[in-house]
């Protein structure tokens, strides 16, 4: 099976331009800073930091700059944009992290395996939740951590920033993503011949919500810095 790389439509490596940030979307990043959601392949953690140097190694492939549309940055610019995208009020990011591997005995950066993004930058309707999914490690495509990883992001986006409608951007190349979605029961509604992109969209109806929460119902929402606590250490 291909990569599960949808085309980030621009979003993901391009400055944020200002905008007036409200209250409900300044709450709902905030939201996400100490939370992992952990399925049964994945964790999903903030980006940090930390994660940095990893991520800015992986944007220097030139297959992901062209399947997620992005240019390359120095760790300089990456360091920025990460400050910028924790402190957007409408972006929440996940790093998505092996969970058979993380929390254990390794680096937290050794299990990384991706990132996945929800955008709710559609100011005439707060409710519509752009969704995008990078599995930037070659060797974890085709085996459902994509899936899984939009899944839980997406089943975050209805209980916790109040998503009723989900869009993907997603390059036209990109079979494997385009039939992943599609298995999420997104609909195609147009394709932009000269961005070569398809956009996918799915209607969260009360039936949708139900197949979404229980697909996602063996999701634990845990503490990041909990987690993070090094093996042995006790809260005095």
């Amino acid at each position: 099976a291909g990569p599960a790389l949808p085309k980030a439509a621009g979003q993901r490596r391009a400055a944020p331009p200002p905008r007036r940030r409200t209250e409900r979307g300044a709450e709902a990043m905030k939201v996400n800073q100490d939370t992992v959601l952990r399925g049964k392949k994945v964790a999903l953690v903030p980006y940090t930091a930390a994660h940095v140097p990893r991520y800015h190694e992986w944007m220097q492939s030139e297959e992901l700059q062209r399947l997620t549309a992005s240019e390359p940055l120095s760790l300089e610019q990456e360091y920025e944009m990460q400050r910028s995208w924790r402190e957007d009020s409408d972006k929440c990011t996940f790093i998505v992290l092996d969970a058979a591997r993380w929390p254990g005995q390794v680096e937290e950066e050794s299990c990384m395996v991706g990132d996945v993004n929800l955008f709710l930058t559609n100011t005439e309707d707060p409710t519509l939740g752009e969704v995008e999914i990078m599995i930037a490690e070659p060797c974890y495509r085709g085996r459902g951590f994509g899936k899984e990883a939009t899944l839980l992001m997406m089943a975050y986006g209805v209980r916790s920033l109040g998503v009723t409608k989900f869009e993907a951007k997603i390059g036209q190349e990109n079979e494997a993503s385009i039939c992943m979605f599609k298995k999420l029961h997104f609909k195609e509604v147009a394709v932009n011949s000269v961005f070569q992109e398809v956009t996918l969209k799915l209607d969260v109806s009360d039936q949708e919500r139900r197949w979404l929460l229980e697909q996602t119902n063996h999701v634990e929402e845990k503490s990041y810095t909990e987690l993070k606590r090094p093996v042995g250490v006790l809260e005095t």
